[in-house]
C-alpha cells in the first residue's frame, strides 16, 4: 500500500471512528465489516480452534463498542482492538488449559502472550501438492509447541507484520523483550520443524 493510500485510510478510519463515537451505528458496523476478517484470523492462530475463534472475533468487537468512548484516539482504532483481541485469545487459551488439554503447553513457562498460522508462504509446486497436507501438519504441530508468549510475538511480527515496537506495545513487552522472544520463537520452531522432518 502507498503512502498516500495509507493515510486516506487512517483518515477514514478516523472519521468512522468519530462518528460511531456520535452514536452512529452504521459508522461501527463498517468498522467491524473493515476489520473482522483480521481479528478472526488473529483468534484463530492464536487459540487454533474456530469456535474460540468466533468468541474472540464476538467479544472484541463487543467490547470495543461498549469502551468506544474510551478510545483515545492518538493511536489507530485497529492497533487498539488487536489488543483487546488478544487478550481476549489469551482468556481462551487460560480457561482451556484449566479446564481441557491444552496440546504441548503444559510444560511451558506462563509469562508469553499469543502466536501464529500462515501458511500462505508454504506455496507448494504442482508436484508438491500430495505432501502440502502433511507439511501443513507439522508446521501447524510445531507452532502449537511454542509458549504462548513466544507465539503471539511470532504472529504479530511475522504474520500480521507489525513492527517490533507495535509489538512491545500491544503486548506492554519492552523492545528487548519482544525481540528476544521472536529470535527464540523462529529458533524453536526451526528446531522442531528439523526434528520432525529428520525423522520422516
Amino acid at each position: 500500500m502507498s503512502e498516500p493510500q495509507a493515510a486516506t485510510l487512517a483518515r477514514d478510519e478516523s472519521v468512522l471512528v468519530s462518528e460511531a463515537k456520535a452514536g452512529n451505528y452504521a459508522a461501527f458496523e463498517e468498522l467491524v465489516n473493515r476489520y473482522e476478517k483480521k481479528i478472526y484470523r488473529l483468534g484463530m492462530n492464536i487459540t487454533g480452534s474456530p469456535e474460540d475463534a468466533e468468541d474472540v472475533l464476538q467479544d472484541t468487537f463487543l467490547k470495543a463498542f461498549e469502551h468506544l468512548s474510551e478510545f483515545r484516539e492518538d493511536s489507530r482504532f485497529y492497533t487498539w482492538i488487536v489488543r483487546i483481541a488478544v487478550n481476549e485469545a489469551l482468556m481462551k487459551l487460560r480457561k482451556r488449559r484449566s479446564s481441557k488439554e491444552v496440546p504441548f503447553e503444559e510444560t511451558e513457562d506462563q509469562d508469553g502472550e499469543v502466536l501464529v498460522r500462515d501458511y500462505a508462504d508454504w506455496k507448494p509446486n504442482p508436484e508438491q501438492t500430495l505432501a502440502r497436507e502433511e507439511m501443513e501438519q507439522i508446521l501447524r504441530n510445531a507452532i502449537q509447541a511454542l509458549p504462548p508468549g513466544f507465539r503471539t510475538v511470532f504472529y504479530l511480527r511475522d504474520v500480521e507484520g507489525l513492527s517490533t515496537e507495535e509489538t512491545a506495545q500491544l503486548l506492554n513487552l519492552s523492545i528487548g523483550a519482544v525481540k528476544a522472544r521472536l529470535f527464540r520463537g523462529r529458533l524453536r520452531l526451526r528446531e522442531e520443524l528439523s526434528k520432525v522432518l529428520k525423522r520422516g
